[in-house]
Protein backbone atom coordinates (compact mmCIF):
# COMPACT_ATOMS: atom_id res chain seq x y z
CA UNK A 1 0.00 0.00 0.00
CA UNK A 2 1.28 3.36 -0.61
CA UNK A 3 2.04 5.73 1.95
CA UNK A 4 0.61 8.61 0.49
CA UNK A 5 -2.48 9.37 -2.25
CA UNK A 6 -2.10 11.87 -4.68
CA UNK A 7 -4.93 11.31 -7.59
CA UNK A 8 -3.02 11.73 -9.90
CA UNK A 9 -0.04 9.74 -9.00
CA UNK A 10 -0.51 6.89 -10.92
CA UNK A 11 -0.43 8.42 -14.00
CA UNK A 12 2.88 9.87 -13.97
CA UNK A 13 5.04 7.20 -11.60
CA UNK A 14 4.57 3.41 -11.62
CA UNK A 15 6.03 0.33 -9.81
CA UNK A 16 4.95 -0.47 -6.18
CA UNK A 17 6.19 1.31 -3.13
CA UNK A 18 8.64 -0.87 -2.09
CA UNK A 19 9.44 0.89 1.89
CA UNK A 20 11.23 -1.15 3.64
CA UNK A 21 13.05 -1.05 7.20
CA UNK A 22 16.57 -2.34 7.44
CA UNK A 23 17.11 -5.55 5.14
CA UNK A 24 20.19 -6.95 6.61
CA UNK A 25 18.25 -8.56 9.55
CA UNK A 26 20.09 -6.29 12.40
CA UNK A 27 19.67 -3.09 13.80
CA UNK A 28 21.19 0.06 12.01
CA UNK A 29 25.25 -0.45 12.59
CA UNK A 30 26.04 3.11 12.37
CA UNK A 31 23.41 4.04 15.56
CA UNK A 32 22.61 2.84 18.87
CA UNK A 33 19.64 0.49 18.71
CA UNK A 34 16.33 2.61 18.86
CA UNK A 35 18.36 6.21 17.93
CA UNK A 36 18.12 7.73 14.64
CA UNK A 37 20.25 10.67 12.88
CA UNK A 38 22.29 11.61 15.80
CA UNK A 39 22.98 11.66 19.52
CA UNK A 40 19.20 12.59 20.54
CA UNK A 41 16.12 12.07 18.46
CA UNK A 42 15.61 15.45 18.30
CA UNK A 43 18.74 15.46 15.78
CA UNK A 44 17.29 12.92 12.96
CA UNK A 45 15.83 13.88 10.08
CA UNK A 46 12.56 16.27 10.05
CA UNK A 47 11.22 14.27 7.02
CA UNK A 48 11.74 10.35 7.72
CA UNK A 49 9.54 9.05 5.16
CA UNK A 50 11.00 9.89 1.95
CA UNK A 51 10.17 9.10 -1.21
CA UNK A 52 12.35 8.60 -4.36
CA UNK A 53 11.69 8.22 -8.35
CA UNK A 54 13.66 6.93 -10.68
CA UNK A 55 13.93 5.77 -13.76
CA UNK A 56 15.13 2.25 -15.12
CA UNK A 57 18.70 2.37 -15.34
CA UNK A 58 21.82 0.96 -13.95
CA UNK A 59 22.55 3.78 -12.37
CA UNK A 60 19.92 4.49 -10.13
CA UNK A 61 21.55 1.97 -8.50
CA UNK A 62 22.42 3.80 -4.99
CA UNK A 63 18.97 4.47 -4.06
CA UNK A 64 17.88 0.57 -4.51
CA UNK A 65 21.23 -0.60 -2.54
CA UNK A 66 20.16 2.27 -0.07
CA UNK A 67 16.79 0.31 0.57
CA UNK A 68 17.47 -2.86 0.00
CA UNK A 69 20.98 -2.69 2.11
CA UNK A 70 18.88 -0.77 5.12
CA UNK A 71 21.45 1.91 4.49
CA UNK A 72 18.68 4.54 4.20
CA UNK A 73 17.02 3.17 7.93
CA UNK A 74 20.27 3.52 9.36
CA UNK A 75 20.38 7.53 9.27
CA UNK A 76 16.69 7.23 10.38
CA UNK A 77 14.84 7.36 6.64
CA UNK A 78 11.76 5.07 5.81
CA UNK A 79 12.50 5.33 2.38
CA UNK A 80 10.40 4.27 -0.80
CA UNK A 81 10.94 4.51 -4.25
CA UNK A 82 8.93 4.75 -7.41
CA UNK A 83 9.33 4.07 -11.22
CA UNK A 84 8.82 7.16 -13.19
CA UNK A 85 7.80 6.56 -17.12
CA UNK A 86 10.19 9.62 -18.18
CA UNK A 87 12.55 12.32 -16.76
CA UNK A 88 10.19 14.93 -17.22
CA UNK A 89 7.55 13.05 -15.36
CA UNK A 90 10.06 12.90 -12.41
CA UNK A 91 10.62 16.05 -12.47
CA UNK A 92 7.08 16.91 -12.08
CA UNK A 93 6.72 14.42 -9.30
CA UNK A 94 9.75 16.42 -7.34
CA UNK A 95 8.14 19.79 -7.69
CA UNK A 96 4.91 18.84 -7.35
CA UNK A 97 5.98 17.12 -3.68
CA UNK A 98 4.72 14.04 -4.93
CA UNK A 99 8.92 12.65 -4.19
CA UNK A 100 11.27 14.68 -2.15
CA UNK A 101 14.37 13.75 -4.45
CA UNK A 102 14.76 12.61 -7.51
CA UNK A 103 17.24 10.04 -10.07
CA UNK A 104 17.91 13.26 -12.69
CA UNK A 105 20.14 13.86 -15.95
CA UNK A 106 22.77 16.26 -14.60
CA UNK A 107 21.32 19.19 -17.04
CA UNK A 108 17.79 18.68 -15.63
CA UNK A 109 18.18 21.03 -12.79
CA UNK A 110 20.10 23.22 -15.16
CA UNK A 111 17.92 23.08 -17.17
CA UNK A 112 14.95 24.37 -15.03
CA UNK A 113 17.27 27.25 -13.81
CA UNK A 114 17.75 28.70 -17.23
CA UNK A 115 13.82 28.01 -18.17
CA UNK A 116 14.87 25.89 -20.98
CA UNK A 117 12.11 23.22 -19.74
CA UNK A 118 8.98 25.21 -19.91
CA UNK A 119 7.24 27.38 -17.93
CA UNK A 120 8.17 25.62 -14.39
CA UNK A 121 11.71 27.00 -13.55
CA UNK A 122 11.24 25.56 -9.55
CA UNK A 123 14.78 26.28 -8.10
CA UNK A 124 16.39 22.52 -8.47
CA UNK A 125 19.54 21.67 -6.76
CA UNK A 126 22.71 19.60 -6.92
CA UNK A 127 24.25 18.52 -3.54
CA UNK A 128 24.94 14.67 -4.80
CA UNK A 129 26.45 13.16 -7.68
CA UNK A 130 25.02 9.58 -8.00
CA UNK A 131 27.00 8.39 -11.07
CA UNK A 132 29.79 8.98 -13.60
CA UNK A 133 29.90 7.11 -17.03
CA UNK A 134 28.17 4.14 -17.95
CA UNK A 135 26.61 5.60 -21.51
CA UNK A 136 27.01 4.81 -24.91
CA UNK A 137 26.23 5.69 -28.40
CA UNK A 138 24.51 2.56 -30.24
CA UNK A 139 24.53 2.05 -33.90
CA UNK A 140 22.39 -0.31 -36.00
CA UNK A 141 24.01 -3.43 -36.88
CA UNK A 142 23.88 -2.31 -40.42
CA UNK A 143 26.64 -0.36 -39.46
CA UNK A 144 28.94 -2.50 -37.88
CA UNK A 145 32.19 -2.61 -38.91
CA UNK A 146 32.06 0.36 -41.17
CA UNK A 147 31.39 3.29 -38.16
CA UNK A 148 33.27 2.96 -35.17
CA UNK A 149 34.58 5.45 -32.67
CA UNK A 150 34.40 8.43 -34.96
CA UNK A 151 31.49 9.57 -36.58
CA UNK A 152 33.61 11.12 -39.34
CA UNK A 153 33.16 7.63 -41.27
CA UNK A 154 29.59 8.36 -41.23
CA UNK A 155 29.46 11.65 -42.72
CA UNK A 156 28.85 10.96 -46.24
CA UNK A 157 26.19 8.87 -45.16
CA UNK A 158 24.51 11.33 -43.32
CA UNK A 159 24.80 13.84 -46.14
CA UNK A 160 23.14 11.45 -48.73
CA UNK A 161 20.35 10.48 -46.55
CA UNK A 162 19.56 14.44 -45.76
CA UNK A 163 19.80 15.32 -49.32
CA UNK A 164 17.63 12.73 -50.26
CA UNK A 165 14.68 14.03 -47.65
CA UNK A 166 15.39 11.28 -45.56
CA UNK A 167 17.76 12.00 -42.46
CA UNK A 168 19.47 9.59 -40.25
CA UNK A 169 17.33 9.20 -37.25
CA UNK A 170 18.87 9.34 -33.75
CA UNK A 171 17.52 9.15 -30.43
CA UNK A 172 17.95 10.57 -27.27
CA UNK A 173 16.43 11.35 -23.76
CA UNK A 174 15.71 15.17 -23.35
CA UNK A 175 17.16 17.85 -25.38
CA UNK A 176 19.43 19.64 -22.53
CA UNK A 177 20.33 16.07 -21.21
CA UNK A 178 23.58 14.37 -21.07
CA UNK A 179 22.32 12.12 -23.66
CA UNK A 180 21.60 14.72 -26.27
CA UNK A 181 25.04 16.42 -25.40
CA UNK A 182 27.46 13.60 -26.07
CA UNK A 183 25.05 12.06 -29.18
CA UNK A 184 25.71 15.95 -30.68
CA UNK A 185 29.22 15.90 -29.30
CA UNK A 186 30.32 13.12 -30.88
CA UNK A 187 28.72 13.83 -34.48
CA UNK A 188 29.55 17.52 -34.21
CA UNK A 189 33.47 16.06 -33.69
CA UNK A 190 32.97 13.51 -37.23
CA UNK A 191 31.62 17.67 -38.68
CA UNK A 192 27.96 16.41 -38.68
CA UNK A 193 25.59 18.91 -38.11
CA UNK A 194 23.19 17.84 -35.58
CA UNK A 195 20.69 20.15 -36.17
CA UNK A 196 20.78 20.36 -39.95
CA UNK A 197 22.13 16.62 -41.15
CA UNK A 198 20.49 14.44 -38.60
CA UNK A 199 16.86 13.89 -37.29
CA UNK A 200 17.27 14.09 -33.24
CA UNK A 201 14.18 12.63 -31.52
CA UNK A 202 13.44 12.24 -27.42
CA UNK A 203 11.86 8.58 -26.95
CA UNK A 204 12.37 6.70 -23.10
CA UNK A 205 15.21 4.55 -22.71
CA UNK A 206 13.09 1.41 -23.00
CA UNK A 207 11.92 2.51 -26.40
CA UNK A 208 15.02 3.02 -28.37
CA UNK A 209 15.97 -0.91 -28.74
CA UNK A 210 12.72 -1.75 -30.33
CA UNK A 211 12.85 1.20 -32.72
CA UNK A 212 16.41 0.23 -33.78
CA UNK A 213 15.25 -3.29 -34.18
CA UNK A 214 12.86 -2.14 -36.66
CA UNK A 215 14.49 0.02 -38.42
CA UNK A 216 12.95 3.44 -36.93
CA UNK A 217 16.48 4.65 -35.01
CA UNK A 218 19.50 4.62 -37.23
CA UNK A 219 21.39 5.08 -33.37
CA UNK A 220 20.75 6.66 -30.17
CA UNK A 221 22.34 7.31 -26.92
CA UNK A 222 21.67 6.12 -23.65
CA UNK A 223 22.65 4.59 -20.21
CA UNK A 224 22.80 1.20 -19.49
CA UNK A 225 21.85 -1.54 -19.92
CA UNK A 226 20.20 -0.40 -22.81
CA UNK A 227 23.41 -0.56 -24.65
CA UNK A 228 23.96 -4.18 -23.53
CA UNK A 229 20.82 -4.94 -24.50
CA UNK A 230 20.95 -3.84 -28.36
CA UNK A 231 23.96 -5.92 -28.25
CA UNK A 232 22.38 -8.69 -26.38
CA UNK A 233 19.46 -8.75 -29.07
CA UNK A 234 21.44 -8.18 -31.99
CA UNK A 235 20.48 -5.30 -33.08
CA UNK A 236 22.75 -3.12 -32.56
CA UNK A 237 27.06 -2.57 -31.27
CA UNK A 238 28.33 0.37 -29.39
CA UNK A 239 30.06 2.85 -31.31
CA UNK A 240 31.36 4.87 -28.74
CA UNK A 241 31.16 4.95 -24.78
CA UNK A 242 30.76 8.28 -23.35
CA UNK A 243 33.33 7.78 -20.98
CA UNK A 244 35.74 7.43 -24.06
CA UNK A 245 34.47 11.01 -25.14
CA UNK A 246 35.00 12.24 -21.76
CA UNK A 247 36.43 9.67 -18.68
CA UNK A 248 34.38 10.53 -15.86
CA UNK A 249 32.30 12.69 -16.82
CA UNK A 250 28.88 13.90 -14.40
CA UNK A 251 26.10 12.02 -15.33
CA UNK A 252 23.25 11.51 -12.98
CA UNK A 253 22.59 13.48 -9.84
CA UNK A 254 20.22 13.13 -6.84
CA UNK A 255 18.34 16.44 -6.62
CA UNK A 256 16.16 17.83 -4.51
CA UNK A 257 14.02 21.10 -4.43
CA UNK A 258 16.35 23.74 -3.24
CA UNK A 259 12.58 25.04 -0.93
CA UNK A 260 12.96 21.33 0.40
CA UNK A 261 16.58 21.27 1.24
CA UNK A 262 15.98 25.13 3.25
CA UNK A 263 13.33 23.82 4.94
CA UNK A 264 14.66 19.88 5.71
CA UNK A 265 18.25 20.35 6.07
CA UNK A 266 18.44 17.50 8.49
CA UNK A 267 16.51 15.09 6.13
CA UNK A 268 18.79 15.97 3.08
CA UNK A 269 21.89 15.17 4.75
CA UNK A 270 20.39 11.84 5.92
CA UNK A 271 19.96 11.13 2.74
CA UNK A 272 23.27 12.20 1.39
CA UNK A 273 24.89 10.10 4.15
CA UNK A 274 23.27 6.49 3.57
CA UNK A 275 23.82 7.50 0.01
CA UNK A 276 27.44 7.66 0.58
CA UNK A 277 27.42 4.14 2.20
CA UNK A 278 25.14 2.93 -0.52
CA UNK A 279 27.78 4.35 -3.60
CA UNK A 280 30.42 2.76 -1.45
CA UNK A 281 28.94 -0.63 -1.58
CA UNK A 282 27.92 -0.21 -5.35
CA UNK A 283 31.47 0.44 -6.49
CA UNK A 284 33.08 -2.43 -4.54
CA UNK A 285 33.81 -5.46 -7.59
CA UNK A 286 33.29 -7.89 -4.75
CA UNK A 287 29.31 -6.88 -4.68
CA UNK A 288 28.90 -6.48 -8.56
CA UNK A 289 27.36 -9.84 -8.58
CA UNK A 290 24.29 -8.99 -6.12
CA UNK A 291 24.15 -5.28 -6.91
CA UNK A 292 23.54 -6.40 -10.87
CA UNK A 293 20.30 -9.22 -9.37
CA UNK A 294 19.23 -5.97 -7.35
CA UNK A 295 18.74 -3.93 -10.45
CA UNK A 296 17.80 -6.48 -12.76
CA UNK A 297 14.71 -7.18 -10.23
CA UNK A 298 11.26 -6.77 -12.14
CA UNK A 299 10.11 -3.97 -9.99
CA UNK A 300 13.08 -2.08 -11.23
CA UNK A 301 14.80 -2.42 -14.46
CA UNK A 302 13.39 -5.70 -15.36
CA UNK A 303 15.65 -7.06 -17.44
CA UNK A 304 18.61 -9.97 -17.23
CA UNK A 305 20.84 -9.42 -14.59
CA UNK A 306 24.49 -10.19 -17.29
CA UNK A 307 23.09 -6.76 -19.39
CA UNK A 308 23.99 -4.60 -15.85
CA UNK A 309 26.84 -6.97 -14.99
CA UNK A 310 28.56 -6.88 -17.71
CA UNK A 311 28.74 -3.24 -17.74
CA UNK A 312 29.73 -2.53 -14.89
CA UNK A 313 33.61 -2.22 -15.36
CA UNK A 314 36.14 -1.39 -18.54
CA UNK A 315 36.62 -4.08 -20.75
CA UNK A 316 33.41 -5.28 -22.22
CA UNK A 317 33.06 -6.06 -26.00
CA UNK A 318 30.97 -3.53 -28.03
CA UNK A 319 29.22 -6.19 -30.26
CA UNK A 320 30.83 -5.44 -33.43
CA UNK A 321 34.27 -7.16 -32.17
CA UNK A 322 36.22 -4.44 -30.34
CA UNK A 323 36.87 -4.27 -26.87
CA UNK A 324 35.76 -0.76 -24.52
CA UNK A 325 39.39 -1.35 -23.64
CA UNK A 326 40.60 0.71 -20.53
CA UNK A 327 38.64 3.67 -20.42
CA UNK A 328 37.25 3.88 -16.82
CA UNK A 329 33.61 2.13 -15.80
CA UNK A 330 30.43 3.22 -14.33
CA UNK A 331 31.76 4.91 -11.11
CA UNK A 332 29.37 5.53 -8.18
CA UNK A 333 32.10 6.27 -5.69
CA UNK A 334 35.23 6.41 -6.66
CA UNK A 335 37.70 9.19 -8.24
CA UNK A 336 35.73 12.02 -6.00
CA UNK A 337 31.94 10.54 -8.00
CA UNK A 338 29.67 11.96 -5.75
CA UNK A 339 31.21 15.72 -4.79
CA UNK A 340 29.35 18.38 -7.06
CA UNK A 341 32.06 20.07 -9.29
CA UNK A 342 31.61 23.42 -10.91
CA UNK A 343 33.84 23.11 -14.21
CA UNK A 344 31.34 20.20 -15.00
CA UNK A 345 28.37 22.66 -14.68
CA UNK A 346 30.30 25.19 -16.66
CA UNK A 347 30.63 23.10 -19.59
CA UNK A 348 26.95 21.99 -19.92
CA UNK A 349 26.47 25.30 -19.97
CA UNK A 350 28.42 26.18 -22.68
CA UNK A 351 27.32 23.19 -24.50
CA UNK A 352 23.42 25.02 -24.16
CA UNK A 353 25.20 28.22 -25.57
CA UNK A 354 26.86 26.28 -28.27
CA UNK A 355 23.73 24.31 -29.60
CA UNK A 356 21.28 27.70 -29.44
CA UNK A 357 19.41 26.15 -26.26
CA UNK A 358 19.97 29.90 -23.81
CA UNK A 359 20.50 32.69 -26.04
CA UNK A 360 23.42 34.92 -25.52
CA UNK A 361 26.09 33.88 -22.87
CA UNK A 362 24.45 32.39 -19.94
CA UNK A 363 25.38 33.29 -16.19
CA UNK A 364 27.79 31.08 -16.21
CA UNK A 365 28.93 31.62 -12.12
CA UNK A 366 25.43 32.52 -11.01
CA UNK A 367 23.97 29.26 -12.66
CA UNK A 368 26.70 27.10 -10.95
CA UNK A 369 26.47 28.76 -7.11
CA UNK A 370 22.42 29.15 -7.45
CA UNK A 371 22.66 24.92 -8.65
CA UNK A 372 25.80 22.91 -7.33
CA UNK A 373 25.55 22.57 -3.90
CA UNK A 374 28.96 21.26 -2.63
CA UNK A 375 28.50 22.98 0.66
CA UNK A 376 25.62 20.47 1.47
CA UNK A 377 28.06 17.29 0.62
CA UNK A 378 30.67 18.67 2.41
CA UNK A 379 28.48 19.37 5.51
CA UNK A 380 27.24 16.00 5.17
CA UNK A 381 30.73 14.49 4.74
CA UNK A 382 32.44 16.09 7.65
CA UNK A 383 29.45 14.71 9.96
CA UNK A 384 30.74 11.10 8.86
CA UNK A 385 34.10 11.88 9.16
CA UNK A 386 35.01 11.75 5.92
CA UNK A 387 37.30 14.06 3.88
CA UNK A 388 35.31 16.12 1.29
CA UNK A 389 37.79 16.41 -1.67
CA UNK A 390 38.52 19.75 -2.77
CA UNK A 391 36.65 21.16 -5.79
CA UNK A 392 38.52 20.27 -9.29
CA UNK A 393 39.66 23.19 -11.40
CA UNK A 394 41.56 21.47 -14.17
CA UNK A 395 41.18 22.24 -17.43
CA UNK A 396 38.94 19.05 -19.10
CA UNK A 397 40.30 17.48 -22.57
CA UNK A 398 37.92 15.24 -24.27
CA UNK A 399 38.07 12.75 -26.47
CA UNK A 400 38.88 15.30 -29.85
CA UNK A 401 41.46 16.65 -28.31
CA UNK A 402 39.42 20.25 -27.70
CA UNK A 403 40.16 21.21 -24.01
CA UNK A 404 37.68 23.38 -21.84
CA UNK A 405 39.26 25.36 -19.71
CA UNK A 406 36.87 26.36 -16.56
CA UNK A 407 38.15 29.81 -17.20
CA UNK A 408 36.86 30.55 -19.91
CA UNK A 409 33.63 28.68 -20.73
CA UNK A 410 31.98 31.40 -23.56
CA UNK A 411 35.41 31.26 -25.16
CA UNK A 412 35.25 27.78 -25.64
CA UNK A 413 31.30 27.73 -26.49
CA UNK A 414 32.16 29.79 -29.40
CA UNK A 415 35.16 28.07 -30.18
CA UNK A 416 33.52 25.78 -32.25
CA UNK A 417 33.32 25.39 -35.81
CA UNK A 418 29.50 23.54 -35.64
CA UNK A 419 27.44 25.49 -33.60
CA UNK A 420 24.10 27.02 -33.46
CA UNK A 421 23.17 29.97 -35.07
CA UNK A 422 20.57 30.55 -32.37
CA UNK A 423 23.34 30.57 -29.89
Amino acid sequence: MDNFAPTDLAARLTGPVTSEPAANGHAPSRLPAGWSGGVFPGDGPEVRDVRFSFLPLTDCAPFLVGLKKGFFAEFGLNASLHRAPSWTASRDALVSGEVHAAHMLYGMPLASRLGILGQNRTPLIIPWMLARNGQAITLGKKYSGQIGAEAKALYKHAAEKRDAGRPLVFAHTLPPGTHALWLRYWLAAGGIDPDRDVALITIPPPMMVKNLAGGRLDGFCAGEPWNARAVAEGVGYTAITSQTIWPDHPEKVCAFTAEFAERHPRTVKAVLKALHAASAWCDDPANATELAELVAGPDYLNCAAEAIRVRLQSGFAYGDGRLSGAAPGLAFHARNTNCPQARECLWFLSQYRRWGLVHGAPDYAGVTRSVLRPDLFAEAMRELSVPADPAETRAVKLFDGKIFDPETPEDYAQSFALKSPKG
